[in-house]
């Protein structure tokens, strides 16, 4: 994959927002410098160590995961014991930490939260909410977790199979009989299964016109879905289905809409009644957090020349279901915990289910939601996610052979915020499993 199609990834995933509020350039500057990491050591960063036990290794099939899903780079001088942070008044050595990390790369605020033999286990919070104010962070604070929200909207699916409403095999066509003769043919079989693992030919860059017109947010967020998702269906696929990873925020629009077809629900109601409540993510809502305007939640902040600016802003509901969740640290770290229980998730999910859903295509490394890894320090296959509207940024890794996850979040977007958040993940996954 040539560096152009890479940053046209990055562009693709993180830019969405910026595409419609801020300079191209800027975030193109981005991508170029992140690609350092992506090159071999010759080609690439320079001054930094890669670790070997967290940097993803080339897979067939991948192509701009690479860049998609942050290269771990770390400098060996900056890992730390962190420890959990009661309260930012009071800071603990593991705080303290954090905030080394945070400083060192002009961070508003950086949260963790680490989980450990099926319990909550560390967690700390640095910063403040909104540059320019001195409200601090807490360790109940609610972040945006961007494209995450993909691995929640694949178990939800999940959920559906497992009582019924549609199989791993259900296609577009089964579910939008009415869309025959107006979606381009190809898309009739893409099945469910191949929209989660992004196999389905929907195209990285949504139709300009459908995405401007998303933008105004007219009717309820099903009613827009539906015709952002109409309007994707009717162009052709940007390859043929089946043959290639596309990585795409509107083929899981495709799977909300298809959801909330066969369930008549909508999806934020939906996946809050089946996965949020049973898990007890309380703080899982979707859109910017807080109040607009007042200082009760992070906010989240785009670099903007020199200048970090705070925003309330979020990409419109019509892809809500790839990427508009918000919700604390905890109950993020509460979701990594259901995923790493296999046979004790409460009845929630069959073992089988996980397993299908921690499983990528052959060849590739994307399963339905998670990107899979293997990593000596996780004793196998390492399961992991990460996500970005431009303004916030939020990484999780999982090792189910370890019973172990982390959680890393900031409320500001760019290369910056991936290495600090890197850098903290190194610090915990060093703390708890180089042992």
């Amino acid at each position: 994959m040539t560096v152009q199609q890479q940053e046209a990834i990055f562009w693709r995933e993180v830019g969405e927002v910026g595409a419609a509020a801020f300079p191209t350039w800027l975030f193109l500057h981005w991508a170029i410098r992140d690609l350092r990491g992506v090159l071999s050591p010759s080609e690439g960063e320079r001054g930094l160590t890669r670790v070997p036990w967290l940097t993803p290794v080339p897979a067939a099939g991948s192509g701009g995961l690479r860049l998609l899903f942050g290269i771990l780079l770390v400098s060996l001088s900056t890992i730390c014991v962190l420890t959990a942070s009661a309260a930012p008044s009071t800071p603990t050595a593991g705080a303290q930490a954090l905030e080394v990390i945070r400083k060192k790369h002009d961070l508003p605020a950086l949260a963790v939260v680490v989980v450990k033999d099926g319990r909550i286990c560390d967690r700390a919070a640095v910063g403040v909410r909104k540059s320019g104010e001195s409200t601090p962070v807490t360790t109940n604070d609610v972040f945006h977790v961007g494209s995450c929200t993909k691995s929640m909207t694949a178990t939800l699916t999940a959920l559906l199979i497992e009582g019924g409403q549609l199989r791993w095999d259900t296609t577009i066509a089964d579910v939008f009989p009415e869309l025959k003769g107006k979606m381009d043919k190809q898309y009739e079989a893409v099945t469910i299964e191949q929209l989660l693992t992004h196999r389905g030919g929907v195209p990285g860059a949504p139709p300009t016109a459908a995405w401007k017109r998303a933008w105004e947010q007219k009717g309820t967020p099903t009613q827009q879905r539906r015709e952002f998702i109409e309007a994707v269906l009717s162009q052709p696929p940007e390859a043929a289905p089946g043959t290639k990873m596309i990585y795409s925020n509107q083929g899981y629009a495709i799977i909300g809409a298809m959801l909330e077809k066969l369930s008549g629900t909508a999806w934020e109601a939906l996946i809050t009644e089946r996965l949020f409540k049973p898990l007890h993510m309380d703080s899982a809502g979707f859109g910017p957090p807080g109040t607009i305007g007042a200082i009760d939640q992070p906010w989240g902040h785009t670099r903007k020349l020199l200048v970090t600016v705070p925003l309330q802003q979020d990409n419109p509901p019509a892809i809500a279901p790839a990427g508009r969740v918000h919700c604390s640290l905890d109950d993020l770290a509460r979701f990594t915990l259901f995923h790493l229980q296999r046979g004790q998730t409460g009845g929630l999910l069959k073992s089988k289910t996980l397993d299908r859903l921690h499983t990528p295509p052959e060849g590739g490394d994307y399963a339905c939601g998670w990107v899979v890894v293997k990593r000596s320090w996780a004793g196998g296959n390492a399961l992991m996610h990460n996500g970005s509207n431009t303004m916030w940024y939020v990484v999780m890794w999982l090792a189910p052979e370890r019973n172990f996850s982390v959680v890393v979040a900031t409320n500001v977007a760019g290369s910056n915020a991936e290495q600090g958040c890197d850098e903290v993940a190194a610090a915990m996954i060093h703390q708890w499993l180089a042992k």
